[in-house]
């Protein structure tokens, strides 16, 4: 049994592709669309695969959309578990501009659930991890899903002597701020996601540091990560803060930055690094990921060389 579960509620096959200039009204040109299977938890298994360790992908899957889904995982470096659903597994597509590099971003809605296929869900997680095992829930909670659902599953981790890492958005994560009876061993949100659940903007690594702290404080996690883009990531645990940054990349697209940082930290701490040395290779996979097109993710040999210019620090 693989030491890392990932969970994927609301998983999606990412179309990607180019074309000479993105314009409105004119009937634009692809090139020959990729495919691949995309959502948060699934990425960062991908992600995990990519550095090395092995991880259980546990992927609610829907329709002929969901068999594509899962034909395109046959050859990636994850276990797959399908948790059938009704209706039809979500898409997304990506459209990048060759005359300016841009990327446009279209994500689909996925299938909207009840409170007894969350529970059913729950189930199937309960049934799938291993004792001690990092469970990793990433991505968006689909229509449906009770807000409440990462305090559910993290009880049910803590019984099993687990460890939660949450990346998630939207209404789940306002919730979080209503600490139940069990608590996310690690949580990490993006840039905008911490100032939305701030309700300020954070100016700074300190300022960024300082919310992580509180959140801490607060007993929403144990150990809270905030990204910053390009400047790094913060972490935060009882009475200790850390920044790390890589040296500046090109960017090709930000498809998967956040879920291979992740995958990379995750990785890490199930090997037995310590936070910080963790948050060093999370950094690392982030940066790697954009430097690669489309939907592809961070590649092992670009994270070591990033690792070795990285800068750590105490704050």
């Amino acid at each position: 049994m693989p030491d890392i579960l990932t969970i994927t509620l609301n998983p999606a096959l990412d179309v990607s592709t180019t074309v000479d200039r993105v314009r409105p009204e004119d009937k634009l040109r692809c090139d020959v669309p990729v495919l691949d299977p995309g959502g948060g938890g699934v990425n960062v298994a991908r992600a995990v695969g990519a550095l090395g360790g092995r991880a259980l992908a546990l992927i609610a899957v829907a329709g002929f959309n969901g068999q594509q889904f899962l034909a395109q995982l046959h050859d990636e470096p994850i276990v797959p578990v399908a948790f059938p659903i009704a209706g039809e597994t979500r898409q997304s597509l990506a459209v990048t501009d060759r005359s300016t590099g841009e990327q446009y971003r279209f994500v689909m809605p996925g299938p909207r659930w009840n409170e007894e296929q969350a529970q059913e869900a729950l189930v199937a997680i309960n049934r799938a991890m291993g004792d001690g095992a990092y469970v990793v829930l990433s991505g968006s909670q689909p229509p449906g899903v009770p807000q409440h659902f990462p305090t559910d599953l993290a009880a049910i981790v803590e019984e099993r002597q687990g460890k939660l890492v949450l990346d998630t958005s939207g209404k789940a994560l306002e919730a979080l701020l209503k600490v139940g009876s069990a608590r996310q061993h690690v949580l990490r949100l993006d840039g905008s996601e911490s100032e939305d659940l701030a309700g300020r903007p954070l100016r700074s690594i300190d300022e960024f540091a300082d919310f992580a702290q509180e959140l801490v404080h607060r007993g929403v996690a144990e150990v809270v990560v905030l990204a910053m883009g390009a400047h790094g990531s913060v972490l935060a645990e009882d009475g200790r803060r850390w920044h790390a940054v890589t040296e500046p990349v090109k960017v090709r697209s930000k498809v998967g930055a956040g879920d291979s940082f992740v995958g990379a930290f995750t990785l890490a701490v199930s090997r037995g690094a310590s936070w910080e040395e963790a948050l060093v290779q999370g950094v690392a996979a982030a940066s790697a990921a954009v430097t690669t097109d489309a939907t592809d993710l961070c590649e092992k040999s670009d994270v070591e060389a990033l690792v070795r210019t990285a800068t750590l620090k105490q704050l």
